[in-house]
Order: structure tokens, then C-alpha cells, then sequence
């Protein structure tokens, strides 16, 4: 059996640290500030995350999604409450997510924790601001369910978009939002030889602790 090997595919970060007199005491700040900075630089969907939950039976899952609101309660995402993940995350509500952003520095923040959902209110207000082929797919699709071919779904969103007719499309009751409350947020930027800057705040009483972790 062959075996393909990637060790060539290799990149240098650069060197620009990240020091801890370079953290803010509340890490929301940062990662707002990284964000904004990798937007800024270009980087495709910025807020894309990988979303990692566990099943039942104690397997990992792991999917890209977006981000779509923060505050000071955590980040929150919006899905069908009957998917795949919606079930995980209502059996074992435990998550965690890391975003990568190349652009300009090089670097990664990985957050765990547990979802809960958002208010009813936070999901309805979300809803309508989507496009309304958005909101006729995500109230049509059976998502994550087995499904016969595309003709199927496209049946499904047309037949609903023939019932609402010019009206607005209602926010299904099983669609709605997670908030990935964070005990622990860690800040990763890549420096050269693979000495990478690792931070990570925890949750202690009403603030954060702060360790510097070896790469």
C-alpha cells in the first residue's frame, strides 16, 4: 500500500508575538479584535468555525457553521434543533469551536464549554433578517435527514413558498439559535519554528484566569 506524505507542505508563521501585557483582561475584547482584523485583511468568512459535539454514543463531531452574534454571554449560532447537532447538543449541550484565520498573523482561538439556547425573540429577529430564499430553505429542509435526491428539497421549498405566497416565511418552532457559553478561551498565535504563543483564559468567579501554554 502506498502512502501519500504532506511533510512538504509546510509554511513559516513569522514572528510576531503575542505577549501576555498584549491581553486585555476580558478575552471577548480580543477576539473581537482578531476578528475584525481578519476581515479586514481579507480572509473568506471570517467568522466560520468548526463546531465539535459528541453523540450518545460518545462519538465526536465536528462541522464548519458561522458565528453570527456575540455579547458578553458567548457566541451564538443558529440551526435546525432537529439536525444531527441539534440532537447532540440537546443530549449533551458540551461544545467546542476554534476558528483559524491565516490572514494577517497566522492565528487560532479555540473556545469550550456548554450551548443553551437563545431566546425565542433572538431567533425570530435573526430569521427575518436572512434572505427570504434563506429562510424558505432552512424552514424546508429536513436537515440532516436522508433525503431521495435534490429534486426532493427543491419540491419542499417550492411547495412552501407557494403556501406563504408574498407573506413572510415563519421561524419553524424546531429552528433557532445556540449560545456556546465559553469556560475556557484560548488564544494561539504561530511564530516561527513552531514556538507558538499560546494563551488560554478560564473562567474564576465573575473574571478570567490567565496560563501561558507551551506549543
Amino acid at each position: 500500500m502506498s502512502t501519500e506524505g504532506f511533510s512538504h507542505l509546510r509554511v513559516e508563521y513569522g514572528d510576531v508575538p503575542l505577549a501576555r501585557t498584549d491581553l486585555p483582561p476580558d478575552p471577548f475584547d480580543l477576539f473581537r479584535r482578531w476578528l475584525q482584523e481578519a476581515a479586514a485583511a481579507g480572509v473568506n468568512e471570517p467568522n466560520g468555525m468548526a463546531l465539535a459535539t459528541v453523540d450518545a454514543d460518545g462519538q465526536p463531531h465536528c462541522r464548519i457553521l458561522l458565528l453570527k452574534t456575540l455579547d458578553a454571554r458567548g457566541f451564538t449560532f443558529f440551526t435546525n434543533q432537529h439536525s444531527a447537532k441539534g440532537g447532540q447538543l440537546d443530549a449533551n449541550p458540551r461544545a467546542a469551536a476554534t476558528f483559524w484565520w491565516p490572514r494577517p498573523r497566522n492565528r487560532q482561538v479555540r473556545i469550550t464549554g456548554t450551548t443553551e439556547l437563545v431566546e425565542p425573540e433572538v431567533a425570530d429577529a435573526y430569521f427575518q433578517s436572512r434572505p427570504r430564499r434563506a429562510q424558505l430553505c432552512s424552514a424546508a429542509s429536513p436537515q440532516s435527514r436522508v433525503v431521495a435526491d435534490r429534486d426532493e428539497l427543491e419540491r419542499r421549498v417550492d411547495a412552501l413558498a407557494r403556501t406563504v405566497g408574498d407573506g413572510p416565511v415563519p421561524r419553524p418552532a424546531h429552528w433557532g439559535g445556540y449560545r456556546l457559553v465559553p469556560a475556557a478561551i484560548e488564544f494561539w498565535q504561530g511564530r516561527d519554528g513552531r514556538l507558538h504563543d499560546r494563551f488560554r483564559f478560564r473562567r474564576e468567579g465573575v473574571g478570567w484566569a490567565v496560563d501561558r501554554l507551551a506549543p
